[in-house]
């Protein structure tokens, strides 16, 4: 190496050498110096490294300047510390995906039954063609037709193949774009960096070690780091340590920041030591990766007895199963009882629709098996009754195989009525109505985390909406100023304004402000200045520039470096204070914030000579009346900039923040306009008229609240609606100890419209108060949007959380289902419209399907019993089912929504799928279809004046007869699909049929297809070809569904009383006392998303600990678990000491009362191990 790495400039050195040389420190020394805690850790940086600014040293980068930026570096970095990327887990393989579309058991009943058709048909008996097994044998005319036995146990095995393949098509499919989703979520995620000096946002995937990374307030470290400077810093480590409570972190006492955990207030700049695989998310992902092969090895051999399905439960839900224990182990022995009871209960599902699904599937499948049964028993029966009884033939051993041949041949029609009975299509419908309305909602800027948000979303009854951002453009502008007891309607001349003033304001504004807020130049010629950071913040650096000043001159004199203390904003305090030290030893203080709560704290103000007068209580309060009032009224956010100077003699408490921010003097109170949203206005309008609910929660003063309320149309003239503060909404709803009474809250809810300076605890409760409210006809679904790190909770609570794509925080997004990546409130409507359109296509696929479902079961079942032979053979039935299934899913569940599904009113969470007009059209298509075939099948020879299919031979070839009776079906289904595309009664089929290519492309060819399989199918599908007029004769029949379904329209459904309707909703009263938990706690998938980073922690951190308690118990003797307390220097190293000892995964050993030293022992050993119930803690 030529140069000496620890005086050099960071970034031009990109010398080839011995790699870990480069660097000051390998990447071994940096993996064990993040595996430290607070004391430790400083003591450790201090006498190995000489301290945070020699570490900078060593991996060649400036605290304030960052890397070069120079590509080499970066690659050279990425080379020696590998990449801020954990890879993920591998998807399914396309041929994984077919073998389980192959696990379908009624696919296996019929390959299986297909084999023996096969094997017999190639078999012929040596005295088979004697006249002795009666008709049996009469059949097969020339020896063409008997080799062609082979044909029909063929084509079966081939329709199977191409059902399993499409199947599994389709899952791959649905599976690559949930990987595009999660893809274009976390590019989305960008963080912010020093390079050259200069403040930019990279994609988190590209930060490097040496990385000089911007913290602040709602972001999620994206790699580990150590604290170089910070203001006020708080994290919440609980998806690590689980310890709810907020871990202070600064340069001297606690400096070591770690990947996963959330910045929940202050400021800061890190230096990034650790990333991807090698950072502490990444230390324990890896250790899962590695674990969950051996631990499946040790979970089969062990369990080999329990039932399988457990097994698997186990491993699939990760959140039912996985509770995690704290330390103390005997309960782990009983965890281990309960892990496999817990497995039976029925938890509440999420998704509602997902729900009725299941039931009406399983209903429908026993129906089906029924059916098939009784279809095969009867055929066994008549053929045994009329060979053996009416016909008097002896059993002779020659003849077996061809009575066991017809044996096969009743079976598989049997199959093919199950198969055709059980409705494969619903769970393929759903995902792809699911999958198709993710992909197209992108387009609308609704990025949906979770599938079932989508379709939750169309059941929507009630949503609470932000204010600032989702309802206003979030483009803040100070329009009003109250300066110097001069109130100014619009910006005041600089000139105005006495010179020390605007230095207070100038400095007041520059200083006490996030550095990362700023003013960009527009993007475009004559555009608007672009605001990065805080909006409000921008709004005041605006009013600086409109004042002819540069707050930037100011900012440059006094570095973030510089300032002697910060109180940042947070929900509680809603202010920031910043402490400057003067030369002589003096401090001085700026604050700004909401202006009734500075005003509160100040004891003088500002006069028109700029002069400090005293501001008693009378002057406060007309202040309010003359000045912030009518500044509220008009929509307009109210900021007070006030300041305190501290003389030099003695340094104040800075601890006691109280005592520190009283007794300030007043400089100026401006009032910031964020104009609604053009388009808002027209959105509530459709909400309303579709039967949504919009409420407004937000931090803002009552009258700003009221008066943006009002221009939205959220409140509405002449109604007595409520709205109230946070204050008076908690007054109402808490008893005397403070606890919420869901019957107070029942009271409030309904009429409550605008919820003002209301805290992120207040939202959540009334989120939650509103969904388990039980006051009127219907279960109310509630969606909530959120930008702000204290919105977690109620986003996760709410049935759909949206968050903010840009205003949001990581934390934000982390707890929601659905990004606005346009923080536009027009966007949620949109997903409404999706959301209801998901369920009305799964709607219109279930009206087609059981249509065809309840007509081929009854055509087979009574076709069977009364000519011994299904009308319709097995292929052709499988073909019907991949028209009805895959097809039929495809065309209808990709229909695009229209503006009139925003005209009816939502949903409920029990309405049935089937509703009783769907039912009307299920039944009456029913009779049309079974009428027609009826008639073909029993006179159709007559009218065509063709030969009668009816009681053939076995082996005999394709009748005309029956060809004709499938065609006409296949027809009236295609022209019935047309039908399905409306459910609420509409007469009008036809309607924007071409704006769905798919449905086009679909019926189309379907009907080419037909025209072939007709035409050319021959013996493998059972059909001869047909003459011009029979075809013209099925089609004619075809489009008589189109008239019949016009007739069944005009029938009203008020009057057909003895209709049912089906597909309900799981209700509480369904499931056995007994089967109920204690706490009957939803436990839905999104809130399993979300835990499953903590859970996964968790699992490592609480395998590692056992199994290291373990190993030493073994290796001392001792029952002490002191042992366990000591860190070996690489996690990844006791993993290999691990390795051979098979382990049960609890262990029971005595509990631990030790002090807990190292992060994994804290998190196994700490008792809130993660605050299991899955509430973040406000």
């Amino acid at each position: 190496m030529t140069n000496n790495a620890a005086d050099h400039h960071p970034g031009n050195s990109v010398t080839e050498g011995s790699h870990e040389g480069d660097f000051g420190c390998s990447l071994v020394d940096l993996r064990t110096l993040m595996e430290l805690r607070s004391g430790e850790a400083v003591a450790r940086i201090n006498d190995t490294y000489g301290g945070v600014q020699n570490i900078c040293k060593r991996l060649k980068t400036s605290p304030v300047e960052g890397l070069s930026g120079n590509p080499a570096d970066l690659e050279k970095r990425r080379q020696v510390f590998g990449q801020n990327f954990i890879p993920p887990k591998k998807a399914k393989t396309f041929l994984q995906l077919v073998w389980e579309a192959l696990q379908d058991v009624t696919l296996i009943i019929l390959e299986i039954a297909a084999i023996i058709s096969l094997g017999l048909s190639f078999y012929h008996p040596p005295g088979g063609d004697s006249e002795l097994c009666g008709q049996a044998a009469a059949g097969a005319e020339d020896e063409g037709e008997a080799q062609a036995g082979w044909i029909e146990g063929a084509a079966i095995l081939f329709s199977v193949i191409i059902v399993v393949l499409v199947t599994a098509f389709n899952d791959w499919s649905k599976e690559k774009q949930f990987r595009g989703l999660q893809n274009r979520i976390e590019q989305e995620q960008k963080f912010t960096v020093i390079r050259k000096g200069q403040v930019i946002q990279i994609p988190v995937a590209e930060l490097v070690v040496g990385d000089i990374a911007q913290i602040k307030y709602g972001d999620l470290l994206p790699s580990d780091g150590i604290l170089i400077q910070g203001n006020d810093l708080k994290i919440d480590e609980s998806s690590l340590t689980g310890e709810s409570d907020h871990v202070k972190k600064s340069v001297d006492k606690d400096p070591m920041l770690l990947s996963g955990t959330h910045v929940m207030e202050g400021s800061g700049r890190m230096l990034v030591t650790a990333v991807g695989i090698n950072s502490q998310t990444g230390i324990i992902f890896t250790l899962l990766g590695v674990g969950d092969g051996e631990e499946e090895k040790k979970v089969k051999k062990g369990k080999k007895a329990g039932a399988p399905e457990n097994r698997n439960k186990a491993k699939t839900q990760d959140g039912v199963a996985l509770e995690i224990q704290p330390l103390k182990s005997q309960e782990g022995v009983e965890n281990e009882d309960k892990e496999k009871k817990k497995v039976k209960v029925p938890k509440k599902e999420k998704s509602v629709l997902q729900g009725k699904l299941t039931r009406l599937a399983v209903q429908i499948g026993k129906a089906g098996l029924i059916m098939s049964a009784i279809t095969v028993i009867i055929l066994v029966l008549y053929f045994v009754i009329d060979t053996f009884a009416m016909q008097r033939r002896p059993w002779l051993a020659e003849c077996t195989p061809i009575y066991i041949q017809y044996f096969v041949k009743f079976f598989i029609i049997g199959v093919t009525v199950l198969v055709v009975a059980v409705p494969k299509g619903l769970p393929l419908a759903v995902t792809i109505s699911l999958a198709y309305s993710v992909k197209k909602m992108m387009k609308d800027n609704n990025l949906v985390r979770h599938l079932d948000a989508c379709e939750t979303m169309g059941n929507a009854t009630a949503i609470c909406s932000d204010k600032t951002g989702t309802l206003t453009m979030n483009r803040m502008t100070v329009v009003q100023a109250y300066v110097g007891d001069t109130h100014y309607r619009q910006i005041p001349d600089p000139e105005a304004i006495l010179p020390k003033v605007l230095d207070l304001i100038v400095n007041g504004v520059a200083i006490n402000s996030a550095y990362t807020s700023k003013i960009l130049p527009p993007e475009k010629e004559g555009g608007l200045p672009r605001q990065v950071g805080n909006k409000t913040e921008c709004s005041l650096l605006g009013f600086v520039l409109d004042l002819k000043q540069d707050y930037q001159v100011v900012r440059n004199e006094v570095p973030e470096e510089k300032l002697y203390k910060v109180y940042t904003f947070n929900s509680v305090r809603k202010s920031m204070s910043t402490v400057l030290k003067n030369p002589d030893g003096s401090f001085r203080m700026y604050s700004k914030g909401a202006s009734e709560i500075i005003l509160r704290k100040c004891t003088k103000i500002l006069d028109k000579n700029g002069d400090l007068r005293v501001f008693k209580v009378k002057d406060r309060d007309e202040m309010v009346k003359k000045v912030i009032e009518p500044m509220a009224c008009q929509g307009l956010r109210t900021i007070c900039l006030a300041f305190r100077d501290f003389p030099a003699d003695a340094e104040p408490n800075w601890d006691s923040e109280n005592e520190i921010v009283s007794d300030l003097a007043c400089i100026t109170v401006v009032g910031i306009e964020d104009p609604v949203r053009p388009e808002v206005p027209e959105a509530i309008v459709k909400c309303q008229r579709a039967g949504i609910t919009v409420r407004m929660v937000t931090g803002d003063n009552i009258n700003t609240a009221r008066a943006i309320a009002t221009k939205c149309g959220i409140l509405l003239p002449g109604e007595d609606f409520l709205c109230m503060e946070g204050k008076e909404f908690n007054r109402l709803i808490r008893n005397e100890k403070g606890e919420v009474e869901q019957e107070q809250l029942d009271k409030v809810w309904p009429k409550l419209r605008v919820l003002a300076r209301s805290s992120p605890t207040d939202k959540h409760t009334l989120v939650k108060g509103i969904i388990d409210s039980t006051v009127g006809e219907r279960r109310q679904v509630v969606a909530v949007t959120g930008d702000g790190t204290n919105d977690g909770p109620a986003l996760k609570k709410a049935d759909v959380g949206f968050a903010m794509g840009i205003a949001g925080t990581d934390v934000a997004k982390e707890a929601s289902d659905i990004i606005l990546t346009d923080d536009n409130f027009t966007s949620i409507v949109k997903a409404v419209m999706w959301g209801r359109n998901v369920y009305d296509s799964i709607s219109k696929f279930l009206q087609f399907q059981l249509t065809v479902n309840v007509v081929a079961v009854i055509v087979a079942f009574t076709g069977a019993c009364i000519t011994q032979d299904s009308p319709l053979k097995a292929v052709q039935m499988l073909w019907v089912n991949l028209i009805m299934d895959t097809f039929a899913s495809l065309a209808l569940a990709t229909e695009p929504p229209s503006e009139s599904l925003l005209l009816r009113r939502p949903y409920g969470r029990n309405k049935p799928l089937i509703s009783r007009t769907m039912m009307k059209n299920i039944l009456g298509h029913a009779v049309y279809q079974l009428t027609i075939i009826f008639t073909l099948l029993f006179a159709g020879e007559k009218f065509f004046d063709i030969d009668s299919g009816r009681n053939t031979p076995l082996h005999s070839p394709p009748s005309e007869h029956y060809t004709i009776v499938f065609n006409t079906f296949v027809m009236m289904q295609l022209f019935n699909e047309i039908n399905a595309r409306k459910i609420h009664g509409e007469r009008n089929v036809f309607d924007a049929i071409f704006r769905n290519p798919i449905f086009c492309t679909v019926v189309l060819g379907t009907f080419a297809a037909q025209i072939l399989i007709v035409e050319f199918g021959g013996k493998p599908f059972s059909c001869s070809g047909l003459t011009l007029s029979q075809w013209l004769w099925c089609i004619f029949i075809g489009v008589g569904e189109l008239l019949w379904g016009q007739l069944i329209c005009s029938v009203p459904t008020s009057q057909l009383k003895f209709l049912k309707e089906a597909g309900h909703g799981t209700t509480k009263e369904d499931i056995p006392e007994e089967d109920l938990p204690e706490d009957m706690d939803e436990i839905d998938h999104a809130e399993m998303e979300l835990r499953r980073g903590q859970i996964l922690w968790f699992r490592g951190l609480n395998r590692i600990q056992t199994q290291m308690d373990v190993v030493y118990t073994f290796q001392t003797g001792a029952s002490s678990l002191q042992g366990a307390l000591r860190r070996q220097p690489s996690i990844v190293s006791q993993h290999h000491d691990v390795k051979h000892v098979s382990s049960p995964t609890h262990v029971a050993l005595s509990s631990v009362n030790s002090t807990p030293t190292t992060s994994a022992a804290a998190a196994a050993a700490s008792p809130t191990a993660g605050n299991q119930s899955g509430e973040c803690v406000p």
